[in-house]
């Protein structure tokens, strides 16, 4: 169990405050291990373990995480015998119909530092925004970066440990133990089936979901590339299928629900104004990718495209697609008063390339930093434009 200090920094404020943690993110990406960390720093800081109870709402194990009623009074039941301040630790909390009650009744009810988790980012948000509007802080957790990844195989090599990485992605659990590409593959595809049948047909009631498994490969087989309607609809014809639109977008809301994938914006960089078509596919977890479509290795540049954005994602930047002119900025990011451009390329092999990837950012008319990143080994900045190893990239403390 490594430290996420990453995520434990922005939940350390507020630890001990009268407001609502939440924890959200894809099934597995280590949302509960998060928990558990913060357990060990409140016992390090002198709080006594057995203030703590913690719930797991996918268990079967205890009957009374079945309604909120049983729930309750299991908690006030703990409240009574433990005087004081008690830990709520409620894990997987959308699996309890009417969990915002139950969380809404405890804040009230009691003296307690309540943590949630769930895998619903926007049932989790929209809930907690009309129960608990002002109440609540959210914190949205990502399988393992390639930093993290780097903690995790000490004795493997740079260059290794960013292959093992392109191929099986983040999921903390295939770092945990010693395992073959057949395993991790198992193990993916076993995720990517709950998040299916689990978090988004049984949740919104799809009644084909083999047209839904459909939608979703295709997604996925298009990380980095252009979202089109048109597209799908063409692609589901071929396979003598029909959809209407209104279900499509039904079912990548339901996919961006279930922090499965991402949908990103255009930004003209020039006029200085959000685009309201043409977004671009990128996934939580590219491992997933390779487990049920594969082809990582052959479709590298996307690949590397998803590592970055997803890179970005957990600093905490806004991020946006770039459009200057006629071209295209892989990625605009925006974290307060701060803003980078990002060009990702798998190698600048020609001078075609070099040229299609510094040109754009050197028609950006401001002073913010602009990266290309790629897979060279040798480094070729130049007019302020710094370009570094993706590997290099990834480990930056600071863009």
């Amino acid at each position: 169990m490594i430290k996420r200090e990453l995520y434990m920094a922005k939940i350390r404020p507020f630890i001990n405050k009268d407001i609502i943690k939440v924890l959200t993110g894809i099934r597995r990406c280590g949302k509960s291990v998060l928990m558990q960390l913060i357990q060990k720093e409140l016992v390090e800081n002198g709080v006594d373990q057995n203030q703590m109870f913690p719930i797991n709402f996918e268990t079967k194990a205890v009957d009374y995480v079945q309604n909120i009623d049983t729930a309750y009074q299991a908690i006030r039941d703990f409240a009574e015998k433990h005087p004081g301040k008690i830990y709520l630790f409620l894990d997987e909390i959308q699996e309890l119909p009417r969990w915002e009650t139950l969380v809404n009744s405890c804040m009230i009810d009691f003296d307690t530092d309540i943590y949630i988790t769930g895998s619903n980012a926007k049932m989790l948000s929209g809930e907690l925004a009309t129960y608990l509007g002002g109440r609540y802080v959210e914190f949205k957790i990502y399988p393992f970066s390639y930093e993290e990844v780097s903690r995790m195989l000490p004795d493997k090599t740079p260059q290794e440990i960013f292959q093992i990485y392109l191929l099986r992605g983040g999921m903390p659990f295939l770092y945990q133990f010693p395992m073959d590409d057949i395993s991790s593959r198992q193990y993916l595809d076993d995720i990517y089936a709950s998040i299916i049948l689990k978090d988004i047909a049984q949740r919104y009631k799809v009644r084909d979901v083999e047209q839904l498994k459909r939608v979703i490969l295709y997604m996925i087989a298009n990380t980095g590339n252009t979202f089109s309607a048109s597209s799908i609809s063409k692609y589901l014809k071929r396979e003598n299928r029909n959809m209407s639109t209104e279900t499509l977008y039904n079912y990548i809301d339901y996919c961006r629900s279930a922090c499965l994938l991402h949908l990103v914006a255009r930004e003209d960089v020039i006029g200085k104004k959000l685009l309201r078509f043409q977004e671009k596919i990128y996934l939580t977890d590219h491992g997933i990718r390779e487990a049920i479509y594969g082809n990582n290795m052959r479709d590298i540049n996307q690949i590397l495209e998803n590592i970055v954005y997803m890179e970005l994602l957990r600093r905490g930047y806004s991020v946006t697609v770039g459009k200057a002119s006629s071209s295209e900025i892989d990625f605009v990011a925006a974290q307060a008063a701060e803003k980078i451009y990002v060009q990702v390329s798998y190698l600048l092999a020609s001078e075609e390339t070099i040229e299609r990837e510094f040109k754009v950012l050197e028609r950006i008319p401001d002073n913010y930093p602009k990266y290309v990143v790629t897979m060279d080994e040798i480094q070729r900045g130049r007019n302020g434009i710094k370009h570094l190893n993706i590997r290099d990239f990834l480990l930056l403390e600071k863009y």
